[in-house]
């Protein structure tokens, strides 16, 4: 049976899909005036006034600028590094938690339940953290202080344990029988069987370690180990070109079209790693709403 759609839903749908493409629009300008400013002439841009629709007076001049500069260099090396380790790390840290926590027959559950997400709305503040880091671990002007202390995102570890209770039981009895511990049961049968939730994961710690700069700012001390993020806001919001300055490039006259090269060519690994995750995402957000 044909379903005829009334005048009232054509017209709604007619308002939520020019709604829709408002908000693409609105969304993607931002960006694409970022990508089309780092590949116009200084001179020109400076001269533009209203919308930017095409790269004006197409160069490259600022892109080869943020290529060659050493502090941008070390900044993308010290950024991969952190976020590779840092990730594999979160992850280990977090599978392990989220499959002691999703154990049923495990006594302290709900009381290590309670005290980490009570974690999450609750913490002891930037200076116990400070002191902590430097005086406690010893480990100021180091980048195990980017990534040891934030080990398990509370956030990350109830979606990974919401997503292994939801694993039968069977399988993991029918495992330990054959003579599998719990690193097996972990390792060889939860984490295949969690592909999806293992992705979502990944992403966010991933994303987390890209973007951080404020830890970096409060902890690190040595310019060869700033990561990306914290040139890239020297650049951005102190307006410190001085960074930009040690590439052997003639720079005058280029600033917006630095920063806006430098937003171009430090935001890209994300956007090409996003899209092969994606699919994940919708799964992943959802394994919380189902249980608690």
């Amino acid at each position: 049976m044909a379903f005829k759609e009334s005048a009232a839903g054509r017209v709604f749908d007619a308002v939520n899909a020019g709604l829709m493409v408002l908000v693409v629009v609105v969304t993607l300008y931002p960006m694409l005036y970022i990508v089309f400013g780092s590949l116009s002439s200084a001179s020109a841009l400076v001269g533009h006034g209203g919308l930017l629709l095409h790269p004006e007076g197409f160069s490259l001049k600022a892109f080869s600028a943020v290529i060659r500069n050493p502090n941008i260099l070390s900044g993308y090396r010290t950024t991969l590094l952190i976020v590779v380790l840092g990730t594999a790390f979160n992850l280990f840290m977090t599978a392990l938690g989220a499959y002691v926590l999703s154990r049923r027959g495990f006594p302290l559950g709900k009381p290590l339940m309670m005290g980490i997400v009570f974690t999450m709305y609750f913490s002891g503040g930037l200076i116990p953290r400070y002191l902590l880091i430097y005086r406690t671990l010893g480990l100021g002007n180091n980048l195990l202080a980017l990534v040891l202390p934030s080990a398990i995102a509370t956030w990350n570890l109830l979606i990974m344990r919401t997503y292994f209770q939801g694993i039968p039981e069977s399988m993991e009895e029918s495992a330990k029988i054959d003579g599998a511990n719990d690193f097996h049961v972990l390792f060889r049968i939860i984490l295949p069987l969690s592909l999806p939730v293992v992705a979502v994961v990944t992403l966010y710690y991933g994303v987390g370690h890209w973007n951080a700069w404020f830890d970096a700012m409060v902890f690190i001390r040595e310019r060869a180990l700033y990561p990306l993020q914290l040139i890239l806001r020297e650049i951005l919001v102190l307006s410190n070109m001085d960074t930009m300055g040690s590439g052997g490039e003639d720079l005058e006259g280029l600033g917006e079209n630095l920063k806006y090269a430098t937003i171009v060519t430090a935001t890209l690994p994300i956007l090409f790693a996003y899209p092969f995750i994606q699919k994940y995402f919708v799964k992943g957000i959802m394994i919380g709403a189902v249980k608690g």
